[in-house]
């Protein structure tokens, strides 16, 4: 048995990451409607009646705005702290708190983990299976020393790289969002994943995703390159790049290449 991680897709669009252990199926987050996480679903073989359970990190729309209606349509279970099951109005939920372990089976583990993020208690997901470790981190602007702590070492990392500090400066976004994405608690820019990266990478650290590229103020060359300046002297493995339309690849944790799923056309 071995845990997985595909990237169903991420960006402003939505979100969601499924990780799979044995016969468990957990989604990180619900950002789609119904339609778009069957057809998504769909391409790897899947039905929403398989998934476990759905993990929610903060209320904003992109990440838990499909809650609701895959608990009423499916009756999945849904993991989340107070906060965000009270901004996204559900009920019946499996409440947790940060840093108390999650278990789903015998093999699987997942962490919540606090993220500084305005306006949410967001937190980020680490999933463990026999000493293996992956992440899940997005919706960022800065990090501290306890996320650090907890991500050192993964053998694999998900976390967004949104924009490129020129293109959102320069670009149309009023002076106010482009403070807001920036700041402390927005979002993450190439060269700040590239420095979080440098921080909590390690000779474990077989392989990364970057996730929700902005598609107005960042491209994927731009977000690899800026990364990949950053930590390319103490990192060997894989590095790709997760679009909004996906997903696209696996990735099965402690091994550095990805599987690239079939091309089926998924129309969105």
């Amino acid at each position: 048995m071995s845990m997985s991680i595909t990237h169903l897709g991420t960006g402003s669009r939505g979100n969601s990451t499924l990780i799979e252990c044995g016969e468990q199926r957990v989604l990180i987050d619900q950002g789609f409607s119904g339609r778009q996480l069957e057809k998504r679903l769909g391409r790897i073989d899947l039905k929403v009646d398989d998934i476990t359970a759905v993990l929610i990190t903060h209320h904003h729309g992109d990440h838990g705005g499909g809650a609701g209606i895959v608990q009423r349509k499916w009756n999945l279970p849904i993991y989340c702290n107070t906060r965000t099951a009270d901004e996204l109005g559900l009920k019946n939920v499996n409440l947790f708190e940060s840093l108390e372990a999650l278990e789903f089976g015998s093999e699987l583990a997942i962490l919540p983990v606090p993220v500084p993020h305005d306006g949410a208690d967001n937190v980020a997901f680490i999933a463990s299976h026999r000493g293996e470790r992956a992440a899940v981190v997005t919706d960022l602007g800065s990090w501290t020393e306890e996320l650090s702590t907890h991500l050192r070492g993964c053998q694999h990392i998900s976390l967004e790289a949104n924009y490129d500090t020129a293109r959102l400066w320069n670009g149309p976004y009023p002076y106010s969002l482009k403070e807001r994405i920036s700041g402390r608690g927005g979002h993450l820019s190439n060269d700040q994943s590239g420095e979080f990266l440098a921080e909590i990478v390690t000779d474990a650290t077989r392989s990364i995703v970057l996730t929700h590229l902005s598609d107005k103020n960042n491209k994927p060359h731009m977000a690899e390159s800026t990364v990949l300046h950053h930590i390319g002297e103490v990192f060997t493995g894989d590095i790709a790049i997760s679009a909004q339309d996906g997903p696209d690849f696996s990735h099965h944790i402690g091994q550095s290449q990805l599987e690239y799923l079939p091309q089926r056309g998924l129309t969105l």
